[in-house]
């Protein structure tokens, strides 16, 4: 049902409502009107009646008393006039000539209680009648002494009774005409008012249906439609305004959606409604401008990974993945975060994403990739390249178990790609400040650390000696005659002995154990975990290996020897540094003493 017919209806039902109250008002009150009118008539004729009689009795004319209410019945609508007698007068003076006895309950009653009563037969197709019975009442005030001529009889004592019936047609034909020109009157207006609000609301019920229209399809993401066929100056200016608000809601989200979609990775819409296509691109560039900002005060690369992960396991939903960097330069694959297991290989055979620089699915072709197996039907590896600089590419593998999640995978590969997008710049930059940092902090000729690593590394060295109460050993190394060789061969050959140094001793000491380039041709080498025994078992291993290898020079060879100061932190002292100046005096022992020895640092040495 329309509006318009929805307007009408409530009119008409209000206005019917408003009618029929107004009828049955009317009609109520014209009743009781005439009633009442035909009440106040009785009850005078009942008077007139008993001042009469009284006047007849006193008269002697008594006896006429039937002659003249008969011609009372006469008056028009005066269908019956009757006396009843109470018993007290009936015994006094007898039933009189026209057997004056209560006739029936009613006069019974009013006899008995001296009370007038009323009596309505309202018949709407038959005829209707008003019956009264009134009691005339003895008195012995006023001109007339009823007491003084019935003896016995009481103040107030019913000694009679009249009745009467009245014709009521005549008000009830009246009221019916009344309420038939009522209703036709009403009737007639309420014709009017449909046509006057036919007339008056049409033009606001058709602008009303064409915004239902434009809303409808706005609502299902359609803002093309336009209101139309609006007539007046007020309902055209609303037409245009909203027509103007749909033109440039339309407009905006077109230029929203074209400039702001560039940020992201294939966003396609979704969803029909363009609004809701804007606040998701919205949404998501949000959410990657907040994970930017958040990386970019990271400390490390670790941080930003785990970041990464999280935004996957959280945001994203992926439940089994693994993230790998591949070294395009030195073509190594190294996993830098790991949510499960490894299920591949790439670490030693290599990434087939990464060579390929495409998206690996083992859905499409199964063991599509030689460096991951698993005998499990169900599972199933997707794994994303994506290029970070020209030295390094990130390898996203994700592994599912069931189809819900090869497909959820492939609608959220578009938002890790925007993640990994937003990550670069900050990938990159930690990369270089990594590489700026070991550059800072390697020896560039040997590739081992230099002074300031150790500068920088005592803090930390102390802190854990010191946490897990352990010994470190400090062997302080100097290659003996060394002057001699850049001085003889030249500083080419002397670069080769400091190589070879540093490769013997990386060679002969523990994953654990770190070498510095100390100086020139001086190196310290830090023991872990260690006792005097084991830092002399060392320093030997490290002397007899170095002094066996033969350095080339030219068609000839040279062989070179060290001498090694030690010391044991901090069983010698409690200072790191000092420690370092006590092998420096051990060291310069041996090399005062021979060289190509080892002198452990005692308090001798300080005397």
């Amino acid at each position: 049902m329309n509006a318009k017919n929805k307007i009408i209806i409530f009119v008409v039902s209000i206005l019917t409502t408003m009618f029929l109250f107004l009828l049955f008002n009317i009609t109520y009150s014209f009743k009781e009107y005439g009633i009442k009118s035909i009440d106040n008539n009785a009850q005078a004729l009942a008077l007139t009646i008993r001042h009469s009689l009284t006047s007849q009795m006193l008269s002697g004319a008594i006896k006429d008393r039937e002659l003249f209410l008969a011609q009372l019945e006469d008056i028009p609508n005066i269908n019956k006039i009757w006396l009843s007698r109470s018993d007290a007068v009936i015994k006094e003076y007898g039933k009189g000539d026209n057997n004056e006895i209560p006739r029936d309950d009613i006069d019974k009653q009013v006899l008995k209680t001296g009370k007038i009563m009323k009596v309505i037969n309202d018949n709407l197709f038959s005829k209707s009648s008003y019956r009264i019975t009134i009691p005339y009442l003895a008195s012995s005030k006023g001109k007339i002494n009823c007491i003084s001529c019935h003896q016995g009889a009481k103040e107030g004592e019913p000694l009679g009774a009249i009745s009467m019936e009245i014709s009521i047609d005549q008000v009830k034909d009246m009221g019916i005409s009344i309420l038939s020109n009522t209703i036709l009157v009403l009737a007639f207006l309420i014709i009017l008012v449909i046509i006057l609000i036919n007339i008056l609301i049409t033009p606001f019920l058709n602008l009303l249906g064409s915004i239902k229209t434009a809303m409808n399809k706005a609502q299902n993401g359609d803002y093309s439609h336009r209101i139309t066929n609006s007539k007046g100056k007020e309902l055209k200016e609303v037409a245009s305004w909203i027509n103007d608000l749909l033109e440039k809601l339309e407009e905006t989200l077109d230029a929203i959606d074209n400039k702001i979609s560039i940020f992201l990775s294939h966003n396609k819409s979704v969803k029909k409604d363009r609004l809701l296509n804007v606040k998701n691109t919205i949404d998501r560039l949000s959410d990657i401008y907040k994970f930017r900002k958040t990386i970019e005060h990271d400390k490390t690369l670790e941080e930003i990974y785990k970041r990464l992960a999280n935004v996957l396991k959280k945001r994203l939903g992926l439940k089994d993945f693994n993230i790998f960097e591949a070294d395009t330069m030195n073509e190594s694959v190294s996993s830098v975060f790991v949510e499960n297991k490894l299920y591949c290989n790439v670490l030693e055979t290599g990434c087939r994403a990464d060579r390929t620089n495409t998206i690996v699915d083992s859905k499409q072709f199964k063991d599509i990739c030689s460096s991951c197996e698993n005998n499990n039907p169900d599972f199933n590896y997707f794994c994303i390249p994506y290029s970070i600089s020209n030295e390094l590419d990130l390898i996203i593998s994700i592994n599912t178990n069931n189809k819900e999640e090869n497909t959820k995978i492939r609608e959220v590969v578009p938002y890790i790609a925007d993640y990994v997008d937003a990550a670069k710049t900050v990938i990159v930059s930690k990369k270089l400040m990594k590489v700026l940092e070991n550059n800072a902090q390697t020896d560039s000729l040997t590739g081992l650390y230099n002074r300031k690593y150790l500068d920088y590394s005592i803090p930390k060295i102390q802190h854990q000696i010191n946490r897990a109460n352990i010994l470190f050993g400090l062997l302080l190394i100097d290659i003996d005659h060394f002057k001699e060789v850049n001085d003889t061969h030249g500083h080419d050959i002397g670069d080769e002995v400091i190589k070879i140094v540093s490769k013997t001793l990386i060679e002969n000491i523990r994953n654990s154990d770190v070498v510095i380039r100390y100086g020139g041709e001086e190196f310290l080498v830090l023991l872990y975990n260690c006792d005097s025994s084991f830092i002399l078992q060392v320093s030997n291993k490290i002397k007899d290996s170095l002094q066996n290898k033969k350095i080339p020079v030219g068609n000839t060879y040279i062989q070179k020897t060290i001498s090694i100061g030690t010391s044991l932190y901090p069983q010698d002292n409690e200072n790191f540094t000092t420690c370092i100046k006590y092998a420096d005096l051990a060291l310069y022992k041996a090399k005062n003493t021979g060289r190509n020895k080892i002198v452990s640092f005692s308090d001798k040495l300080l005397s």
